[in-house]
């Protein structure tokens, strides 16, 4: 028995989470992340390095999964999660910044992405 489309799918829209523009700039984001936070002191590795990178790549990962699941509300309610995730970068980047680690065109860099992407998703969320 095939699975259900997802709630995009039925719209028509897209054939797959990857055909996504938000989680394809979601994975952007993550991939900026680790590059900015691969400057961060090493002391850090456990601290504000880990939070920040577990909380971008768990950005594009509920943008997948909540397409997966099936159901408009269950989409939705990934992509709230994903969109709080956002806002968890952006404040500790804004941390980060204060104590001056990482480069500033990267931090700038990903606060840009994360910026645009909390945006998409308020959209794909307002538009389901």
């Amino acid at each position: 028995m095939a699975a259900a489309p997802s709630p995009v799918e039925q719209d028509g829209m897209v054939s797959s989470y990857k055909d996504l523009l938000v989680w394809q700039r979601a994975v952007e984001l993550a991939l900026a992340i680790y590059r900015c936070t691969a400057e961060f002191p090493v002391e850090e590795r456990f601290g504000l390095t880990s939070q920040i990178r577990r909380a971008g790549v768990s950005i594009p990962s509920n943008i997948a999964e909540g397409y997966g699941r099936g159901t408009r509300k269950d989409y939705k309610q990934f992509l709230s999660i994903a969109r709080g995730s956002t806002l968890e970068v952006q404040t500790q980047l804004l941390i980060a910044t204060e104590l001056g680690f990482g480069s500033s065109e990267l931090r700038e860099e990903v606060g840009a992405l994360a910026e645009q992407v909390s945006k998409m998703l308020y959209s794909l969320i307002s538009k389901l």
